[in-house]
Formats: structure tokens, sequence, C-alpha cells
């Protein structure tokens, strides 16, 4: 296999967060010229700064919360496909693809190209899209976008969708550097107990043979 492949956003003072939600910030609360032996910093953030998954209890208070996911479903196997160009994503766009066999998908959209600052407007998942990854087998889907749902959503009908159909969501991916193909994803949740996502590490490594 080759090397792991960063797919993340960097977090510092520059990271781009939903309009209104809580900045993010990092500082140190101990230096060492202070304490004579350590750093120890303090980060303040959102749970959905960055590159992060989205629990059901983020939009349903009956939900699953982070601590409560399968940590499988963001470990193994996963499919990049190149999907540039589009105002919204169905059924049709990837109806065409050979995706047996295929657990995780992470669709590259090439969409959001300032990661500094928020987008203005974002192709979305049609909800119907659901159903039918839940069909091939697909529980995991991945956007290199801040949400699945047009970004003035009220009622997020991907997300209910998705929950409804058991597809869980990975969002703010960096994939403009990843060609279409076969990988390993590293994408875990940290364990937070009452939470309603979680940033994460994701990284994507190459398969050198077919994973089955």
């Amino acid at each position: 296999m080759g090397k792991w492949i960063d797919i993340s956003q960097p977090l510092d003072q520059n990271i781009a967060v939903w309009p209104g939600d809580t900045p993010f910030a990092f500082s140190l609360s101990w230096k060492m010229e202070d304490s004579g032996s350590v750093n120890v910093g303090q980060v303040v953030m959102s749970t959905h700064t960055g590159t992060h998954i989205d629990a059901p209890y983020h939009f349903d208070d009956r939900g699953k919360r982070v601590i409560d996911l399968d940590l499988d479903l963001y470990i193994g196997h996963a499919r990049v496909v190149h999907l540039p160009g589009r105002t919204r994503i169905g059924i049709d766009d990837i109806a065409g693809m050979n995706l047996s066999g295929v657990r995780r998908l992470l669709i590259r959209t090439d969409a959001w190209q300032d990661r500094s600052a928020f987008p203005a407007a974002i192709p979305h998942l049609e909800p119907g899209l659901a159903a039918y990854l839940s069909q091939l087998g697909i529980r995991l889907i991945g956007l290199d976008l801040p949400s699945v749902d047009p970004l003035d959503s009220k009622e997020l009908p991907a997300h209910h969708a998705l929950a409804k159909y058991g597809v869980h969501i990975l969002e703010g991916l960096v994939l403009d550097h990843i060609a279409p193909g076969d990988y390993e994803l590293a994408a875990l949740p940290l364990p937070l107990v009452e939470a309603d996502g979680s940033p994460v590490r994701a990284a994507l490594r190459a398969l050198d043979a077919d994973p089955a």
C-alpha cells in the first residue's frame, strides 16, 4: 500500500466555520516560561469545524450521539468518485458507476475552492439518493463540502433521509488532490459522549489490489 494522504482541513484561525458558529481558537494556557517544564494548549471550536462527522443527534433529538456510532463506519475500503460542475447530486449522477462492494463513498465535487471563506452555495444531495445508496450497501457518504443539504435549508431533508436508511455523514473533506479510485479510509471521531458531531483527522491510502 502507498503512503497515507491527509484529506483534512488544517485547524487554525483561518478556517471557515458555519456563519454564526463558534470560531476556532487555539491558545496556550500554560507556557514553558511560566510552568518551567511544558506548553499546554487549549482549543475552542464547534463540533462541526473543518473535516467532521455528523451524528444523528445533530438533527434529531432522539438520534445517536457520537459515542454510540460504530467505529467500523470510519475505517476501511472507500471509493472516491469525481462529480464536478453539479448544482445537486442525485441517483442519475452515480447510477452508471460500478459500486458493488463499496461501503464508503467519497464524492469530490471541487465546488469549495477557497476554504478560508464559507461557500455561498454548494451542490447538495437529493434526498432520494439515500435509499439508493442504502440498496447498494453504502453506509458512509463523504463530501468535500460543509453539508449534504442546501446551506439555507432548515428541514435538512438529505440529513434525515440518509439517517433513515442508515447512511452516515462525513463532511468537509479535502479531495482536490485525490484521483478517483479505491483507497483505505481512516476518519475516526473523538469519543465525545454527549456530542452531535466530531472533528476527525481523515486520511486515505491507495489500495494496491482489489479490496475484496
